[in-house]
């Protein structure tokens, strides 16, 4: 369902995977663990996986290998809009931010470990490091870790970043704003 917070489209949610990988993977008992993940994407660009890894020893799984069912928690850029960047004397203060939301089936992929890893690293450390400094050590740290793909069964999402402001207001917030990351992100998201 489109509505005035919805993204502009597929590339943009993956976006924000890739820029804020850090998510919440919360099953339905309840245990919860910030995870790094990588979106996997179809033809279109929409997200339909999410791929990471954790420990064996985490709680989380042996509640998914008793109950796929999970939820993803992504927190995009976000920031409070203070009433002193505007002129307008009877606008109330806000926060914008994007965010999103996944129900999941989780499937453990214990053959793709060392993959999760390596692609993990390879994003996040872009060449300036890789496993291979780990020497045996690396081997030892694979025993203990499993590799995971978040299914995606639905999506949601809010993009609340400055849709509902006038056009005097918005540009107020833009230029006033000290997150110049949230102002890029409110720049992307502006309808016109």
């Amino acid at each position: 369902m489109t509505s005035l917070y919805s993204p502009r489209g597929a590339a943009d949610i993956a976006q924000l995977v890739a820029d804020y990988p850090l998510a919440w993977l919360v099953s339905r008992d309840f245990h919860a663990s910030p995870l790094p993940l990588i979106a996997e994407t179809d033809d279109s660009g929409a997200v339909v996986a999410l791929f990471g890894h954790c420990s064996r020893r985490n709680p989380l799984v042996a509640d998914f290998t008793a109950d796929p069912r999970g939820l993803i928690l992504f927190n995009g850029p976000a920031g409070y809009v203070p009433t002193n960047l505007l002129s307008k004397p009877d606008w109330a203060p806000t926060w914008n931010y994007a965010v999103l939301r996944f129900t999941v089936d989780i499937e453990f992929v214990e053959g793709e470990t060392s993959d999760a890893i390596e692609r993990l690293v390879e994003k996040l450390e872009d060449g300036a490091w890789s496993t291979a400094s780990l020497g045996g050590r690396y081997e030892t740290m694979l025993d203990q870790i499993i590799a995971f793909r978040a299914h995606v069964r639905s999506a949601e999402h809010s993009f609340k970043l400055g849709q509902d402001e006038s056009p005097q207001g918005f540009g107020e917030i833009v230029a006033g704003h000290a997150d110049r990351t949230l102002v890029e992100w409110m720049e992307g998201q502006a309808r016109t």
